[in-house]
């Protein structure tokens, strides 16, 4: 028997193995079994053991992370541990067709729904040896690896604090560090509404700085800096900073850093992936309000149930997405039943494409020209819904049997400078300044969006009404997809001409039942919002929203904030005494117009960084900022489960800021491992991981019935427990929340943190008021039943294993009564017992030609918003009309580093998530061990490279293809060429997931114990230290201005061989 098989023999008591298998416990000894103790450890102990993993009081519903698509899930729980994770069959994310909501749960209990591997290798990332389970504090210099344990209550202190808290380490003997009391200077509710709104009108210049000075010549210590009140307070100094943070802890994390501490400055990761998807259907779906647009929805997919075609344009159904579980079986059903056609638009030959009718091998950054090339054809053809382009209104929509309809009859007002504003019914005398109009059989018509009386219009309209030059906004498109012949659409996007004719043909043919996909492949360029917005635009041609096979909203969900009518607890907008109001520009200048602010009337254009009015979380200008002091600097940095440092394109270029601790006085995270970010912090909290903790993360919108999801704690966990407000729990995001909470006195929390007699000491207080909002339901009468006694003593087994840190009936219950009186603890029970709300699916077969959730609103062809605004750079506007552009940098020049031959984009494995799965969850890697270069034999051969070769990336900006980690430590991106005819030539591809020099994968000091990194975690490589930099900026990547995603797309390469090695396992 080998040594390391007679180290895994034990006695399967489940306490001791979960005493052994953290991080500060004993990672160094376990770092090559832990997996393997699970297997040996777990199973039944006998061959006649009675099998209790289906019966309903071994079972708690909870919700996946180990990618996006955050799916339902089972966790099968024995003596108090997680042995199996399956789908939950009361959703339609893992179920199709899912179990009706009422089903008993002994019933229930017995059918699984499905899941992914990653989902299953959950396991693996709950009992990961290398879990952070202790409060840690930097012994060294940031990134050094060394550290030492100090308690929670020292680490809050001091953070709250500051001072001389690194005197041990050389260097920094005399630097006093600035605490969260240093920052939290605004503290008074009233003064800051009322100097929230005074700062925006000096922004807006309709008030003066002076004016402004002397209103609040008392109070202008509080700002950072007086002469630029629109920056707001010395609270916007402490940033938030998360990464794959989802609902329920996103309001819960925003609750306390905006209106608890008065920091406009949060972020979740989103611009890193695919953030421009986003934006392009928000401002495709915006409506016009009382003179603004704005409330579209973000987020679309086709109805795949009933889809006669689909394009997916840089995704598809069997990997990724959102996600593969419910995607490849709705996909595969409609395939065998209904003779689902598709094509997929992608560089790479993904597991998708594999299966399509017609694989496009698209150049990268090339979508958008594809997409015109089929609009040319579409156009030429007449192949387009033209009664459904026609509609101008709704009341003209539902005349049609429409419940959508676009602005392409509308008039676009034809400036010097290109396309403007959409012409106002007032201009021309013809009713009033909220009104648009069109055109009908060359008669103006003023036209309301929602208006009772139907309005028709010409689509091909151009003329001068009243001395105004006018098109359509239809006719704006005709004349842009004309601009170039199909010949040269085909060479912009690198398809021939005769796929782009029986392509566009195809989905044309389909109308209705016809949807163009889309989601990160073409949106992370810098023109990804125009590539989304180009192939949104195909979809309004054939007029598919709302119908069964077209495009939808999905079924969405109900309402945990509390902000629908009978909800009981309004956590988000209300419940929250003393709360304060963020204020000023956030540090990435999102949501903010450069021209309207104090630096634009001092500086003019250009504005030294990107301002970004469109779009939020722009995850990759954070660190850069901050590098920058732009426009004000940090003092103290709050990371949580994110890696900037390793995640981003350039990612290289933000170490050299979170090692500076001049540029960054103090820095802390919260995660569950040390990760290649928070690696660099100086101090680490613990984080309860995925299926230990709360969330309501929302339904993918491929579902088309209502649902809402339920995070809630299914094991204990073996972080340390911590007494906060005088409760015990374990420490985490919420925990240390709540002790700056209590610590600094923020309002909204502890006894009456909610209001009179309803605390907020634990997170149940808030979760679980999340929980019972969904229970109640969007309107008076639409509650769940309350759960009867059986179900409520299954609640209870369930939860006999954790303990009163986590679960405390009593505590529960009394957090879901509300401000009248009303107890919803059973209705709440019966929630959590199904893992959320789940709408049957009988309400889509009941719902005729078209999908049960409705859009139901007007799309614009032609985006006002987007066309009125400026360039910070040069001062140009931006187009309402989806174009195509190379890529540029931030000064408007081109970026085309011709003398590297080979373009680069990456891609995500079924196996593999944005962290957790590949390659630290064993049971993944040990399909998929490392990551390879992918590149088309032709080009390999142009290029003198063979199978197996090892190679390095090399770019413009990373000439010596390295991450340098600033401690000493330079790790190559090297990796094994894999040779293969799915790939374009003259790209290569590189998937995510390999490349860790942290997370596991190297060696740490802590408390001079020396704990041993697994060299499994530190195969294959990662690339984004390769993608271009912005040659204007040079310490952030190329960038969407519009759409805000970071360009993961738009790189060129060398590859330079350093070698040769063994064979791998073929690619998958």
């Amino acid at each position: 028997m080998k040594k390391e098989q007679k180290k895994i023999e034990f006695n399967p008591d489940r306490r001791k193995f979960l005493k052994s298998v953290a991080f500060l416990g004993g990672a160094a000894a376990l770092s090559q079994t832990g997996c393997a103790l699970v297997r040996t450890g777990l199973g039944p102990r006998g061959q006649y053991s009675e099998y209790h993993l289906n019966e309903p009081d071994h079972q708690i519903h909870s919700v996946c992370l180990q990618c996006h698509t955050g799916c339902p899930i089972r966790v099968k729980i024995q003596d108090g541990v997680a042995v199996k994770i399956d789908g939950n069959p009361y959703s339609p994310q893992t179920m199709v067709v899912h179990l009706p909501y009422n089903t008993p749960l002994k019933v229930g209990s017995k059918v699984d729904g499905g899941i992914c591997p990653k989902g299953q290798a959950g396991i693996q990332s709950l009992y990961d040896p290398y879990r952070v389970v202790k409060v840690l504090k930097r012994a060294g210099k940031r990134g050094e690896n060394k550290w030492q344990v100090i308690s929670f209550d020292q680490a809050i202190n001091e953070i709250v604090n500051g001072g001389k808290l690194f005197a041990h380490v050389p260097g920094e003997e005399n630097r006093v560090v600035p605490g969260l009391k240093d920052l939290y200077k605004l503290r008074d509710p009233k003064l800051a509404k009322q100097m929230a709104g005074d700062a925006k009108a000096v922004a807006q210049g309709k008030m003066s700085v002076a004016a402004f000075k002397q209103k609040y010549a008392r109070n202008l210590d509080v700002l950072i800096d007086p002469d630029h009140p629109d920056f707001g307070p010395i609270n916007n100094q402490f940033i938030f900073v998360a990464g794959r943070i989802e609902h329920g802890r996103k309001e819960f994390a925003k609750r306390w850093m905006k209106g608890g501490f008065g920091s406009i400055n949060w972020w979740e990761h989103t611009t890193i992936c695919e953030q421009s998807h986003h934006i392009a259907f928000a401002r495709v779906t915006d409506q016009y309000n009382k003179g603004k647009w704005s409330g579209g929805k973000d987020h679309m997919k086709p109805d795949l149930r009933h889809s006669k075609f689909i394009i997916f344009f840089g995704t598809g159904f069997a990997e990724a997405n959102f996600g593969p579980p419910v995607m490849s079986a709705l996909a595969t059903d409609n395939l065998i039943h209904r003779g689902l056609k598709f094509a997929v638009v992608d560089p790479r030959l993904s597991k998708t494409a594999g299966k399509a009718w017609k694989w496009l091998p698209v150049k990268p950054g090339g979508d958008g020209a594809l997409a015109y090339g089929m609009i040319r054809w579409m156009l030429e053809n007449r192949a387009y819904d033209e009664r459904y382009l026609r509609n101008a209104n709704k009341a003209a929509a539902h005349q049609d049997n429409e419940t959508t309809w676009t602005n392409a009859t509308w008039l676009v007002k034809i400036e010097p400078d290109g396309p403007g504003a959409l012409l106002r019914a007032s201009e021309i005398g013809l009713g009033g300044k909220d009104q648009f109009v069109a055109v009908h059989n060359g008669r103006p018509a003023a036209v309301e969006p929602n208006g009772k009386t139907p309005v028709e219009g010409d689509l091909f309209y151009e003329g001068t009404i009243h001395g105004i030059r006018v098109k359509t906004a239809f006719k704006l498109l005709y004349d842009y997809a004309m601009s170039r012949s199909l010949a040269e659409w085909a060479e912009a996007s690198g398809i021939p001409v005769q796929d782009i004719i029986e392509v566009a043909r195809e989905f044309a043919s389909h109308g209705k039942q016809s949807v163009a996909e889309l989601y990160r492949g073409p949106v992370q360029h810098t023109n990804g919002y125009y590539n989304g917005q180009a192939i949104i635009t195909l979809n309004l041609l054939v007029g598919n929203a709302d119908w069964k096979g077209g495009l939808m909203v999905g079924g969405g969900h109900w309402h945990e904030d509390g902000s629908k009518p009978g909800q009981p607890f309004p956590v988000t907008k209300g419940l929250h005494p003393g709360k304060l109001t963020a204020f000023g520009h956030k540090l990435t200048r999102e949501k903010s117009y450069y021209e309207q602010s104090t630096l634009f009337r001092e500086k003019g254009y250009p504005a030294k960084r990107p301002w970004f009015p469109h779009t939020g979380n722009v995850y990759q200008e954070i660190i850069p900022s901050v590098a920058d002091g732009y426009p004000y600097p940090v003092k103290v940095m709050f990371l949580h489960k994110g890696t900037p440092a390793f995640a981003a394109p350039g990612a290289h270029k933000a170490i050299e800021t979170l090692v500076d601790v001049e540029k960054l006085p103090l820095f802390f995270a919260c995660d569950i491992v040390i990760g290649e970010t928070s690696m660099y912090a100086d101090y680490l909290f613990p984080d309860l991981a995925i299926w230990e903790r709360w969330g309501t993360p929302h339904q993918t919108p491929i579902a088309a019935t209502r649902g809402s999801k339920v995070r809630q704690p299914a094991v204990e966990s073996k972080v340390e427990k911590v007494t906060v407000f005088g409760e015990e729990m374990h420490v985490c995001m919420e925990t240390i929340m709540l002790a700056i909470a209590e610590k600094l006195g923020l309002p909204g929390y502890g006894e009456n943190g909610f209001g009179p007699g309803m605390p907020f000491k634990r997170m149940e207080d808030f979760y679980l008021k999340m929980v019972a909002n969904i229970a109640a339901g969007d309107k008076p009468g639409d509650a769940v039943p309350d759960a009867n006694a059986e179900e409520l003593d299954i609640f209870r087994k369930a939860r006999a294993h954790l303990s009163k840190a986590v679960f405390d009936e009593a505590k529960w219950r009394r957090a879901v009564v509300d401000a009248s009186g009303t107890d919803w603890w059973k209705k709440v029970v019966y929630v959590l017992n199904r893992g959320g709300r789940y709408e049957d699916y009988q309400k889509y077969q009941e719902s005729g030609d078209k999908v049960p959730h409705k859009f139901g609103k007007m799309f614009n062809l032609y985006v006002e918003s987007v066309a009125l605004t400026h360039h910070s750079y040069t001062g140009k506007r931006f187009s309402g009309l989806a174009v195509v552009e190379p890529p540029k940098a931030y000064d408007g020049s081109v970026v085309d580093d011709t003398d590297f031959p080979l373009r680069l984009i990456t891609h995500k494995d079924i196996l593999g998530g944005q962290s957790r799965t590949l390659p630290t969850d064993y049971w993944l890697s040990t399909i998929k061990s490392e990551n390879t270069i992918w590149i088309n034999p032709r080009t390999a051969r142009e290029l003198g490279l063979k199978k197996n070769d090892v190679v390095r990336l090399i770019s413009a900006t990373n000439p010596d293809g390295l991450w340098d980690l600033k401690n000493g430590q330079k790790i190559p991106m090297e990796g094994k060429i894999y040779l293969t005819e799915g790939i374009r030539p003259g790209t290569v591809t590189v998937s995510w997931h390999f490349g860790h020099w942290a997370y596991g994968a190297n060696d740490v000091l802590v408390d001079g114990q020396h704990v041993e990194g697994d060299p499994r975690r530190r195969k294959g490589l990662c690339p984004n230290a390769a993608m271009r930099l912005d040659p204007a900026l040079k310490n952030v990547c190329l960038q969407d201005l519009i759409g805000g995603s970071a360009s993961f797309y738009d790189t060129r390469v060398r590859l330079v061989k350093v070698g040769h090695a063994e064979p791998v396992s073929i690619e998958v």
